[in-house]
């Protein structure tokens, strides 16, 4: 069963009525939680959609960002996006809701993160309304300024990426312990260890890119104390 049928089988289940922030409080273990992430990464999109005051008719070629959407299931990941659009919660409310359905597990939130900057550069600017948007998701999230930060200068286009903020390390550590931090951060980045925290199969495009980032810093850092 695609992941795309689990989450129509998920909102059909939904008491007519109800709005979408209330399928967060049903999906909380796995293998559910696959399908609690893709939602809750389309629906705060769709709502982050309208903070830049632009909402296009290309928001679920946006999602291909984070997910592979098989043709047929588009009219699936629509179905969430116009939910979310539509519907009369603020995200703020569904950023509540999702922190309470993750807890304190702040990889997994780090990893919705990252789909919304995904989502948010998918159309190559970077609005301030954008920035204002994922900077609050994130202080609901419980996520630190610098975790926040570390996601952000890997997307915020016209800077390069700071190599020791993309791996969360200082310049006056050493290098064994930037070596420590790197390495956490690639068992981190495992596809397992992200399925594990409910990042489905469809989404694990994000891990090669975070990968790829990843080892480009450490490489530069490396090769700067050498």
């Amino acid at each position: 069963m695609s992941l795309w049928t689990r989450i129509t089988e998920a909102l059909a289940a939904l008491a007519k009525g109800e709005g979408l922030s209330a399928v967060f409080d049903r999906l909380r273990a796995p293998p559910e939680r696959s399908v609690a992430f893709a939602i809750a990464v389309i629906a705060l999109g769709a709502k982050m959609a309208k903070a830049d005051g632009r909402v296009t008719r290309g928001e679920v070629a946006a999602f291909r960002q984070v997910f592979q959407i098989a043709r047929e299931d588009e009219a699936g990941a629509a179905r969430v996006f116009n939910l979310a659009r539509q519907d009369v919660a603020g995200f703020e409310e569904y950023a509540a809701r999702i922190k309470a359905m993750f807890g304190d597990d702040t990889s997994a939130l780090g990893d919705l993160m990252e789909g919304l900057f995904h989502i948010a550069m998918a159309d190559g600017n970077y609005h301030p309304r954008e920035d204002a948007f994922l900077e609050r998701v994130a202080q609901i999230f419980g996520l630190s300024a610098p975790e926040f930060q570390r996601l952000r200068c890997r997307f915020v286009p016209g800077t390069v990426p700071d190599p020791y903020q993309v791996l969360g390390a200082s310049p006056g550590d050493s290098l064994a312990e930037v070596q420590k931090r790197y390495r956490a951060l690639v068992r981190e980045t495992h596809p397992d260890r992200m399925m594990a925290r409910g990042v489905p199969t469809e989404a694990m495009r994000m891990a090669e890119k975070r990968m790829s980032a990843i080892n480009r810093a450490w490489e530069q850092i490396e090769a700067a104390q050498h």
